[in-house]
């Protein structure tokens, strides 16, 4: 026990490691050490190493991928495509089998063919032969007119005279008024005929063909949607199902990864997401990528979360942080790949 400072020492005369190291003590172990220089030197290092803020952040690539699949089932036909293959938008990824949607279009067809020619009939007249027939119906209803004109004014000089009665005028009368309204009668018939159909029935015509209509619609798009297109240029990342396998409606038989479907998630402590926004840029640095590549911040968490397991890095253990994610340009996305450990720094200002 030292009695003039109260403190434990060693038998060096140096601090213990449950005592805290006074400015006297201190000086004493400086004056003891040859070299001075050193060891203010590596004092110096390790307070700075203790008080340096962070130089980056750990990370990793994220993909959003685009899964293609069709709205309506069936079997595998054809797969046009496998994963890793390079695809760009509009080419044919697989189809499948089509025979029944094929048959429906054709009956669709065939059921707007004949819808469309009712409707066209309802604005016609009746057919020439039929006419005239009429035509001739009303001729001789003319002259059995004229005919019976003949007769009554006969049977009526006749009652005049006194040779018939009056009865047998009458007869004739009645025989001439049944000719007039039988000529009467073809005449309208002629007009009508000449006639299309009634509005009502011409407006229920063409509904029934504009239903057709979209049922053949309808029956295209079921056939159209069994064969299916890329919707981006992308790179096939995963094949879920084989040529000859059932896909029911709406099931991905593959995933794409378009280059902006690229990204970077990272997590940054609390005490520097706030000299973080939105359109700043970072550097992304990873194993093999050669040099860095540069991605634009594109979201910042709104919460804070403890650091997900998914980092493995002891110094950022147990903190609290907040994801970040940032987008590199489409030509630097080729050079990541999803699930890839990524170190993240800030960069000052946008790159060329």
């Amino acid at each position: 026990m030292n009695k003039a400072s109260g403190a434990p020492t060693s038998p060096a005369g140096t601090p213990t490691d449950d005592q805290p190291m006074t400015d006297s003590v201190f000086n004493r172990i400086i004056h003891r050490v040859p070299d001075r220089a050193a060891v203010l030197a590596l004092v110096a290092g390790l307070v700075a190493c203790g008080e340096a803020p962070s130089a980056g952040w750990s990370g990793y690539v994220e993909g959003d991928y685009v899964h293609v699949s069709s709205p309506v089932g069936g079997r595998l036909d054809t797969l046009t495509v496998r994963a890793g293959d390079r695809v760009r938008q509009g080419d044919t990824l697989f189809a499948l089998d089509a025979q029944a949607e094929q048959a429906a279009q054709a009956e669709a067809q065939a059921r707007l063919a004949g819808a469309q020619a009712q409707a066209a009939n309802t604005t016609k007249g009746r057919r020439s032969d039929e006419v005239a027939v009429t035509r001739a119906q009303l001729a001789q209803a003319r002259a059995q007119g004229a005919l019976a004109q003949t007769a009554w004014a006969r049977q009526r000089d006749l009652v005049a005279q006194g040779f018939v009665s009056q009865a047998s005028q009458d007869a004739a009368k009645a025989a001439l008024d049944q000719a007039n309204a039988r000529v009467a009668e073809l005449e309208a018939a002629l007009r009508v005929a000449a006639l299309p159909a009634r509005s009502d029935e011409t407006d229920a015509a063409q509904a029934q063909a504009e239903a057709a209509r979209q049922v053949l619609r309808q029956s295209a798009w079921r056939l159209a949607q069994k064969q299916q297109p890329a919707p981006v240029d992308a790179q096939v990342a995963e094949v879920f199902f084989r040529v000859g396998e059932t896909v029911a409606p709406g099931q991905p038989v593959l995933s794409l990864l378009p280059p902006g479907g690229v990204k970077a998630r990272f997590y940054v402590p609390e005490t520097e997401v706030g000299a973080l926004a939105t359109g700043q840029w970072v550097n992304l640095a990873c194993d093999g990528c050669g040099e860095a590549i540069p991605a634009r911040i594109t979201r910042i968490a709104s919460g804070p979360e403890f650091t997900p397991p998914v980092i493995y890095s002891n110094a950022q253990r147990a903190r609290l942080v907040f994801l970040v994610e940032a987008a590199p340009r489409p030509a630097d996305a080729a050079r990541l790949r999803p699930g890839q450990p990524l170190d993240v720094t800030r960069l000052a200002q946008e790159p060329k």
